[in-house]
């Protein structure tokens, strides 16, 4: 067989996305043959080359699985924590084989997050170009201006590094003290919500993804997981392989139960 880079062959064997593959090569992690691996830019291949992952061979030709799960505030969306806080291994033993999140939320955020070990979808997903869509139900302190709405929707936003991109923002309904807004996003920095509306001026008290790339976390309860749909798996290929996005598509309905 032709050798390929060795971050697409990790990928491919459901260890871990592209990206993150990448970032286990350079930590020292992986071994072609016995001899540890640092540089991007290696190749091997998979039917005459050992490739091991912290230590483990890697296998080629498993089944895909594709699911999502309903991540619930205090879950580290990662497979292992150093610190020892509770990762969402905790909520997936019920899926069969071995699955790496696409993309991530932060520990005080909760909502839908894909899950997979289909690793070109998940580089497909989240590549920049493909401005993929993700929908957030986001509870604030204080009620935000018309102006201030406008500025969040227009982007510029300094979030370090970098600015942000222009998103979509509407209101969804307001308390005495607070206002649940929904925002959608086209890309995805470090608790970027977050520091956007702190830019303006307010916290944020709840923050729920609801929809990626046009799949809705629907009525999945807090903390469970399920397999995708046929129809889902097809529409999320054709987001990650097809045209990218157009920012002109109306946002996924909200859902009620998500802003309670």
């Amino acid at each position: 067989m032709p050798t390929e880079r060795l971050q697409k062959l990790i990928a491919r064997a459901g260890i871990a996305s592209r990206r993150a593959a990448e970032q286990l090569i350079l930590d020292g992690q992986v071994t072609v043959n016995g001899r540890v691996v640092t540089e991007l830019g290696s190749k091997a291949d998979p039917a005459e080359d050992h490739i091991k992952v912290r230590g483990k061979l890697l296998q080629f030709g498993g089944q895909s699985v594709y699911a999502m799960l309903h991540k619930p505030k205090g879950y580290v969306t990662t497979l292992h924590d150093p610190q020892g806080r509770p990762t969402i291994v905790d909520l997936i033993r019920g899926i069969r084989g071995r699955v790496f999140p696409i993309g991530r939320l932060d520990f005080d955020t909760e909502g839908l997050l894909l899950l997979t070990n289909d690793g070109e979808l998940a580089n497909g997903l989240m590549h920049p170009s493909r401005e993929v869509p993700k929908v957030y139900a986001v509870k604030i302190k204080g009620k935000a201006t018309d102006e201030e709405l406008a500025k969040l929707a227009a982007g510029g936003i300094y979030i370090g590094p970098g600015r942000s991109a222009p998103c979509r923002v509407r209101r969804m309904r307001e308390a005495e003290q607070n206002q649940w807004l929904e925002i959608t996003l086209h890309e995805g920095k470090k608790r970027q919500i977050r520091v956007m509306l702190q830019r303006l001026g307010h916290s944020v008290l709840k923050l729920i993804r609801t929809s990626y790339a046009g799949i809705p976390l629907g009525a999945l309860p807090r903390g469970e997981a399920r397999l995708l749909t046929p129809v889902e798996i097809g529409r999320l290929k054709a987001v990650a392989f097809g045209r990218p996005p157009s920012r002109s598509q109306k946002p996924a309905k909200r859902l009620a139960a998500a802003a309670r």
